[in-house]
């Protein structure tokens, strides 16, 4: 097999259907072993699109295994801000892009297409580091300008995937905010955090840090197949108690969740979370932004096959026929008597097990602004 080139599929104006010929670019089974999407195609904006094609030879030939490859990113800013009202944070960090976890339905896949990468395979194997993050923030908060609110870390891709164990950035992030005394929420679904204990229980004394803990589902099949390379689900239960324990508040986050896949496990969800020790519950619908919506229904069609049409079919349903609707207020919940259905399932279940509650608001009025690294400190500080 040998890789070639064709016409463009889509350009930055208007892509052209994602879904057409996504087996033209599926990769063996073998080859993307431990990996959530199936196939690699272009991203969005490429003029030309690479596909896998017979090379005419009668060779059989073992084609290598797709391993993790991480660049390095040097960044202007560090910390991204957002205007969106269905949003409950104005700011956030993201550590890398791109993210080894591999999820299936996860919405910041198409990100990569500005990095002329696919939002397929290369966003879980093609990682970007960014080592200069905690530098820079210390640059932006000590700015005079600067006014402190919440820092969201975990928003786009997760800060505790497997390569952080090497690269250490989040926790380099955290202890720039320890000194400053800066206030952060951060949603993982690594054990990787526990590593970072002493910050986090440090931080949550004086009211700095809370976490919330992604939990789809409690089948551990499922999980390995949907989210190939994160922690088991009885693993994560096992964060929510280790940072509960710590005195870090622990938000249970039932996202997404998938019609027909983990929707009839909402209650058991939240009842897990609640005995792990979290203090509050939230939910998210799937949402299939761009191209992750026909890597979602490839990867359907390739492990549950029996259900892919009710699935997709619920999700149109929610979307006024269209497989996602960007809109503010929408894309979060969706429309419709099936999410109406599942909303009220929460809210009953998150009330029943005392999950209904707001977390204490996260201190401000504690901040000092750092001095950065090779500043003058002020003689009378």
């Amino acid at each position: 097999m040998a890789p070639t080139t064709r016409p463009p599929h889509g350009s930055a104006s208007g892509p052209a259907d994602l879904g057409v010929a996504l087996s033209a670019h599926r990769l063996e089974e073998g080859q993307r072993r431990g990996r959530g999407a199936g196939s690699n195609r272009t991203g969005r904006f490429e003029r030309q699109e690479r596909v896998v094609t017979h090379d005419g030879w009668e060779i059989e030939e073992d084609l290598p295994v797709l391993r993790t490859e991480v660049s390095v990113e040097r960044p202007r800013k560090v910390i991204t801000y957002n205007r969106s009202p269905d949003l409950p944070f104005d700011r956030s960090i993201n550590a890398y892009r791109g993210c080894e976890h591999g999820c299936i339905y996860c919405f910041a896949r198409p990100t990569h297409a500005w990095l002329g990468l696919s939002a397929g395979l290369d966003f879980e194997t093609r990682l970007i580091a960014r080592p200069e993050a905690p530098r820079l923030l210390e640059r932006e908060l000590a700015a005079k300008r600067y006014e402190v609110a919440p820092i969201s870390m975990g928003t786009n891709t997760d800060p505790y995937q497997p390569i952080e164990k090497r690269h250490g950035i989040t926790r380099a992030l955290l202890e720039v905010l320890r000194e400053a005394r800066h206030p952060v929420g951060i949603v993982t679904k690594g054990t990787l955090i526990l590593r970072d204990l002493d910050i986090l229980s440090d931080m949550a004394r004086d009211g700095l840090v809370r976490v919330g803990i992604s939990l789809t589902t409690l089948d551990p099949v499922l999980s390995r197949r949907m989210e190939p390379r994160a922690p088991a689900p009885a693993k994560r239960l096992e964060v929510i108690r280790a940072l509960s324990d710590a005195g870090v508040s622990v938000r249970v986050m039932t996202s997404p969740v998938v019609p027909g896949l983990t929707d009839h496990e909402l209650e058991g969800l939240l009842e897990a979370g609640a005995q792990a020790g979290a203090e509050a519950a939230s939910w998210i619908m799937l949402r299939l932004p761009l191209e992750v919506a026909p890597l979602f229904r490839d990867w359907l069609e390739e492990h549950y096959p029996d259900r892919a049409d009710r699935v997709m079919a619920r999700v149109r349903e929610m979307h006024g026929g269209k497989e996602y609707d960007a809109q503010w207020g929408k894309r979060m919940r969706g429309e419709g008597h099936y999410a109406e259905m599942i909303a009220k399932r929460f809210t009953r279940a998150a009330r029943a097990l005392g999950l209904d509650r707001q977390l204490p608001p996260l201190r401000r009025d504690l901040f000092r602004p750092p001095v950065p690294r090779g500043s003058q400190m002020n003689l009378f500080d």
